[in-house]
């Protein structure tokens, strides 16, 4: 068995400047106090990283609506039960607020025995209706009591009512998405409020969460990665890295699982190709690794592993489910409110399906994932759970073990697939941490509250203004189209990431962006972007789709090209890269490195390029090169539908330059422009196009 070489994470460097923990007269965390000033909106969207406190801030806001916007209850939605808790009382007047948060223990349903998620439960349905009836004020329950209430008891039943669904990325705009289909009839009866809070605004399954029509009727609060991490007290980096191996991951999960950080082990699904099919076994190896076992602590249900320095790890086992009572046993020792602030409670957590969506272990260090996760949602809530600030927690590190793909393996299709899905999860998470990214055309002008520097803007030459607080960079950028309609200036400020997920989700596109050297990066940001947006946004004009499509390609092409920029400063004299990068400075040291930065020039990077030097230095050689040729061999024609957008960007090609493109250039976009331009003559030629 040979085992790679780990590839170094992206480190984010903070501030620490404590903010994010600093409350206000009433109580209110910056996150909360922000979200507060909106209360008065009917459908208001909250997007906050984890532990920005989006439960207190929603307490707040019912309690708003509740006296004084003549609303007649509120109803808080959950995805699982286990959430439900994070709901609970809370003396918000012993802080400053006006009213306490009181929730009647009836009407937390989360905590009624019994399942609710696969089979209508008719007990819960009947206490929804018997809250509705009632004169009291708060009730908690799931995603799924919710849905088969409103099944059983009408939307028009919701009337002049908060409804404020948690973790709101589990909703799609999909029709087989029930939920969201009633949230859809909710706005369209305009009758209740709607309060959607989530801590990472896309599916991992790329569909969109609401429709366009409807996400337009939401305010929309936004609380970055940026501002939460560089508010804290305590942490001051975190670090995002894959880590490739061939042969068993048992045996290459000793190059990642440092046993004196306190860490959370993500074993993989047993249909997963990383998987033994034999979970309890792979637990019982993983304890071997650390240590000597010496049986489990009777009161937690904690394994007792005894290290060769005598020191005894504690470890909770998630998976293993044969025994429900020890199982029960683990977890209410987990959740138990007096050990919250004891660090040495537990050691190491290991789990399967548990330990990810609303689980609270703020000492959390390490995240180490074993395997690629379906779902990019998925993969930055297990990051969450090592984002949380605590006293001598300095580095929070999140690790994906992924392996490597065996060209000469029947299924080296799927094992590429894995590969891309963990890259894309890492270029999503890179966006997400970097700055908020607002572009102008060239000398339009200042923007207020940023700083240009010591001389201030300068007209006509590279201006770069920075907003501290709150990690916004202000860039110009020559040839960029604005957006004209409402819809398209909010899908430019609060839906990047959104579009940016979809892209690097999209299969084909990031196989030929990794691995088909033919590619012209123009094929990938200018067409395959491009497409994304005209199906994601078909009611926005073609230059709103186009501007939408620029400002979503400077974003990621900006963070990619400055981790590139950092990754290589950080080099040593070996060639082998260092893991400290600050993504912050590189964005900064990128856009003043270039003298004059244009949409031409930001369309000609390929998004994929620096996560392809680092996956070069770690993948065997003649791997790669067996993957790159399976990739270059599935090469397909141009569509009917490339061919139009090409022909179209062959016309516009034409009048910036006064010549058609040349099938014979040097320059591979323009060869593909010529191609382009040719198939769509041929199949209008032939009647494909109505």
């Amino acid at each position: 068995m040979t085992t790679s070489k780990p590839i170094p994470a992206v480190s984010f460097q903070t501030a620490r400047n404590g903010v994010s923990a600093k409350a206000n007269a009433l109580g209110m965390r910056p996150m909360q106090e922000r979200a507060y000033n909106k209360r008065g909106e009917q459908y208001l969207l909250i997007k906050s990283p984890p532990a920005s406190g989006k439960s207190r801030a929603l307490m707040f806001i019912a309690l708003d609506k509740l006296a004084n916007q003549g609303l007649k209850q509120a109803i808080i939605v959950v995805p699982e039960k286990s959430i439900g808790g994070s709901f609970a009382d809370e003396p918000l007047s012993q802080y400053g607020f006006w009213a306490d948060w009181v929730v009647k223990p009836q009407w937390n349903l989360c905590n009624a025995p019994g399942l609710d998620e696969e089979k209508v439960d008719p007990s819960k349905v009947k206490a929804v209706g018997q809250f509705l009836a009632s004169d009291d004020k708060v009730l908690v329950c799931t995603h799924a009591t919710f849905r088969f209430a409103v099944d059983a008891l009408g939307v028009e039943a919701f009337d002049d009512r908060l409804i404020a669904v948690d973790e709101f990325h589990h909703v799609s705009a999909s029709p087989d998405n029930r939920l969201g289909a009633q949230l859809a009839a909710f706005i369209a009866r305009d009758r209740a409020h709607i309060v959607a809070m989530t801590g990472s605004y896309f599916r991992g399954d790329a569909a969109p969460v609401l429709t366009p029509e409807d996400e337009g009727k939401f305010e929309t609060v936004t609380y970055t990665y940026y501002e939460q991490l560089n508010g804290y007290d305590h942490l001051k980096a975190l670090n995002i890295g894959y880590f490739f191996y061939t042969g068993r991951y048992l045996e290459a999960i000793e190059h990642c699982l440092d046993p004196s950080r306190k860490t959370i082990v993500h074993i993989p699904s047993v249909n997963a190709r990383e998987s033994t099919k034999d979970k309890v076994t792979e637990v019982n190896e993983i304890l071997h690794y650390l240590g000597k076992w010496t049986g489990a602590d009777p009161l937690t249900g904690f394994e007792l592993v005894a290290q060769p320095d005598g020191r005894v790890l504690k470890i909770a086992d998630l998976v293993d489910d044969s025994d429900p009572a020890r199982r029960a046993r683990v977890l209410a020792a987990l959740k138990d409110p007096a050990h919250k602030n004891d660090r040495d409670h537990v050691d190491i957590i290991i789990a399967l399906g548990m330990a990810k969506e609303g689980f609270d272990w703020i000492w959390c260090e390490h995240a180490l994932t074993v395997g690629y996760r379906s779902s990019l949602t998925e993969i930055i809530q297990i990051i969450g759970r090592a984002t949380r600030d605590a006293p001598g927690k300095e580095v929070a590190t999140f690790t994906n073990l992924i392996a490597e793909p065996d060209a000469s393996e029947a299924a080296v299709a799927d094992a590429i697939n894995d590969t891309l899905k963990a890259i894309a999860a890492s270029l999503l998470m890179e966006q997400v941490l970097a700055p908020r990214f607002t572009f102008t055309p060239k000398n339009k002008g200042p923007l207020p509250d940023f700083d240009y520097g010591p001389e201030g803007y300068q007209e006509g030459k590279t201006n770069v203004g920075v907003r501290e607080g709150t990690g916004q960079l202000h860039f110009e950028v020559a040839g960029l189209v604005e957006p004209k309609s409402p819809e398209a200036s909010r899908i430019v400020q609060e839906d990047l990431n959104e579009v940016i997920a979809a892209f690097v989700q999209t299969k084909a596109v990031a196989e030929r962006g990794m691995f088909d050297e033919e590619t012209p990066p123009q094929e990938l940001t200018q067409v395959a972007m491009g497409k994304i947006v005209r199906d994601r946004y078909p009611e926005l004009s073609a230059e709103d789709q186009e501007s939408v499509r620029q400002h979503a390609i400077a974003a990621l092409n900006l963070t990619q090209k400055a981790k590139g920029l950092v990754m290589a400063a950080a080099a040593d004299e070996d060639g082998e890269i260092r893991a400290n990068t600050a993504l912050l400075d590189g964005v900064r040291q990128f856009a003043m490195d270039v003298r004059e930065l244009d949409i031409d020039l930001i369309d000609s990077i390929n998004p994929w390029q620096a996560a392809y030097t680092v996956l070069a230095k770690a993948m065997d050689e003649n791997t790669l090169k067996q993957v790159q040729a399976a990739i270059s061999s599935k090469r397909s024609k141009i569509t009917p539908e490339e061919a139009k957008e090409l022909a179209g960007r062959a016309v516009r090609f034409k009048k910036e330059r006064g010549r058609l493109p040349s099938i014979t250039s040097t320059d591979a976009w323009e060869q593909r422009l010529a191609e382009g331009a040719a198939a769509f003559m041929r199949y209008k030629e032939e009647g494909r196009y109505e």
